[in-house]
């Protein structure tokens, strides 16, 4: 009967960021293998144990042996040369008389059936799991002891246990067993496993939490307990709270506290220090303003946790002095006075340094703000002391604040506020979701900053491919877009950089707006135009949207996609025409549509003015009988020069008239 299977390597500590992770490729790599040799059923739910010791795998319903099967290959021609069929047999082990004839539509064929037995657990689990192990996401492996196994982490110990069978065989040089070890310290040691399913209980009796989900629900669950006891808030968590995770296996929370003067230096430094270097939850007040608490989670459950928490309170305390230390010592010099100093920092050396982006920013930021009828000194003094902060002690320690430095140091300078805040926010946004700059002068800051890491990466070749973006340029381009679009900024992208970016821009400009709900059609209906100014596009989508509810929408985007076919294919055959002469039409069908157009542009052109893109659309819904009726009896590619470049010449116009929000055609399906 099929049996669970259980799979345990016991390790070294495992790199806490990657775990998650390397347990879930294990399970995903094992079970597929398993299914493939057909030991279990697809579809089975395996479960994974991640722990800092320990990657393991349960897989019910795993059978001893697989069923033997048939198997039937075709081969070659009945009449191809005796070498080659003998070839093809025994290749496939049978002989030339058990192969069998078939005829096919490309006339008869040998072929070849046997029947191959099942695969047996025992004889192939080893290798298995040796490959599965092999497959993982791991950039760098290392070597222990005299022997030749290699891993991410030296490994001690494994268990292969099918039911209550130890599976024999031999991974990483190590035999397997059915014994596991507990806590490395509150554990009473060794554990022997009667049965693969009692695996995870058998473990908590040993102070393990197996289970990554379920021991980062208990340290949740224990953080916020604990935050509420000490009358703080959390604050944002969720990161720090799966590496943790990851680094204990039996956790409890405890509290402990810090000087109430360290909260003389900003909050993000003390916040970070704590965070990154530490592992501890900052607590807060309900202003979001730090309060001289952190919370631990320890390895650890004792009866008397003093010891754990002074350990921690001597151990942060050299921390947040460091962070005081560089805090006093960067103030000592001025933002200003530093600039210079960046001509020695290389910012890429096809594209000079830091000093020399900063002066291509400063020009650039110069100009946006003048289009944004913006105060263009404040936002060259921003540009101008925006990287100023790379070169102080507490950005050179955490390199994540920068920005949030220059904002607290050009304060402490007597910088206008306005100029400090564009410091600091002209690297938002970080991250998809992040906060974006408030104010035209931060707002043309970071759109230069932006826009002179793509115009410069570009220039020299370096454009992000496939997966690669090593410069974070998509990042970067979807950042002007939020900006442009977000703060609803009224400016010419053309105006700004070459067609080569505007295009790498628009890509991430249209994933943006098919996540924001608008179908693939109607994205690629306005954003082919190359609209110039982002920030009217989502407008312009709206009424592609209002105009397809239209019972005319439909026939109007075919007209419009034949017509787009007739004047290219009347252009490749090098056609000429103009604007269409009413008086050199002869149909009264055209006459009409003539009529029609202009009269109907003229109401049009007035929505398009005071932005009522919708307006301008439905507008053109009364073309629907007049484009019918010409289409229905008007032969455009007359024999006669003239009168054919004048239907020419209005369908251009009524294809201009109709597109100047979005190309209809492409609503066409």
């Amino acid at each position: 009967m099929p049996e669970a299977l259980l799979v345990e390597i016991l390790t070294e500590e495992l790199p806490p960021k990657s775990l998650r992770a390397l347990s879930e490729a294990f399970r995903d790599r094992l079970l597929a293998e398993l299914a493939k040799a057909q030991l279990v059923s697809a579809g089975v739910a395996a479960k994974s144990f991640a722990t800092p010791r320990r990657l393991a795998v349960l897989i019910p319903g795993v059978a001893a042996a697989g069923q033997d099967r048939e198997t039937e290959v075709t081969g070659p021609s009945s009449k191809a040369p005796a070498q080659a069929i003998e070839g093809f047999a025994r290749k496939h082990g049978v002989s030339v008389d058990a192969l069998e004839r078939r005829t096919t539509p490309k006339g008869e064929v040998v072929v070849a059936r046997s029947r191959v037995k099942g695969q047996v657990l025992k004889s192939i689990l080893a290798s298995l799991v040796e490959e599965a192990l092999k497959a993982l996401p791991i950039p760098k492996l290392m070597r222990w002891g005299a022997g030749e196994a290699q891993f991410v982490r030296p490994v001690h110990g494994l268990v292969m246990l099918h039911g209550g069978q130890v599976v024999p065989g031999t991974v990483l040089g190590l035999s397997s067993s059915n014994r596991t070890q507990g806590h490395r310290f509150m554990g009473k040691g060794e554990i022997a496993l009667a049965s693969a399913d009692e695996y995870e209980n058998k473990l908590r009796s040993g102070m393990v939490i197996a289970d990554f989900s379920a021991r980062r629900r208990e340290i949740d669950t224990q953080l916020k307990a604990a935050a509420q006891r000490e009358q703080g808030a959390l604050g944002a968590y969720q990161d720090l709270l799966d590496e943790v995770s990851a680094l204990v296996e039996h956790p409890t929370v405890y509290a402990g506290g810090f000087e109430a003067s360290f909260l003389q230096v900003p909050q993000e430094c003390l916040i970070l220090t704590m965070r990154q270097n530490q592992k501890y939850f900052p607590l807060f007040d309900a202003a979001g303003k730090l309060l001289p608490k952190f919370l631990i989670v320890s390895n650890m459950q004792v009866a008397d946790p003093r010891h754990i928490i002074g350990g921690n309170e001597r151990v942060v305390r050299p921390r947040l002095e460091d962070a005081r230390f560089f805090y006093d010592q960067d103030r000592r010099l001025r933002l200003e006075e530093r600039v210079p100093q960046l001509a020695k920092v290389v910012h890429h050396n096809k594209l000079g340094s830091q000093l020399d982006r900063v002066r291509r920013i400063q020009a650039l930021a110069a100009r946006i703000a003048e289009k944004l009828g913006s105060d263009v000194k404040t936002a060259e003094r921003a540009a101008w002391l925006s990287k100023a902060d790379l070169l102080t002690g507490m950005v050179g320690e955490f390199p994540e604040l920068q920005g949030t430095m220059g904002r607290y140091y050009a304060l402490h300078d007597g910088e206008p506020l306005a100029v400090a805040d564009a410091i600091e926010a002209h690297y938002w946004p970080r991250f998809a979701g992040d906060r974006l700059p408030e104010g035209a002068v931060a707002c043309a800051v970071a759109l230069a900053d932006k826009l002179d890491a793509l115009s410069g990466m570009f220039g020299i070749g370096q454009q992000p491919t496939g997966e690669k973006d090593p410069f974070g340029l998509r990042r970067a381009a979807l950042g002007v877009v939020r900006i442009l679009v977000e703060r609803k900024l009224a400016i010419s992208l053309h105006d700004l950089v070459g067609t080569d970016v505007q295009a790498f821009v628009q890509e991430r400009f249209a994933g943006y707006l098919k996540e924001q709900g608008y179908s693939t059609l109607q994205v690629d209906a306005v954003l082919s135009q190359n609209p110039a100014r982002l920030d009217v596009v989502p407008q312009q989508l709206e009424a592609v949207k209002a105009f397809q509810s239209l019972p005319e929408a439909e026939s109007l985007a075919a007209a419009n996609k034949r017509v787009a076919n007739i004047l290219r294919q009347a252009q490749a055959k090098g056609e000429s025409f103009g604007a269409a002469q009413r008086n050199g039409l002869k149909e009264a069908a055209e006459i009409s549509l003539f009529d029609a157009l202009q009269k109907a542009t003229g109401s049009a052109n007035q929505c398009f003015e005071r932005g009522d893109y919708a307006g301008y659309l439905k507008t053109f819904a009364v073309l629907k009988t007049p484009v019918d009726l010409f289409f229905d009896k008007v032969m455009v590619m007359a024999e006669e020069k003239a009168l054919r470049e004048n239907r020419l010449g209005l369908l251009a116009e009524l294809r201009k008239a109709m597109n100047r929000v979005a190309d209809i055609s492409k609503l066409a399906v």
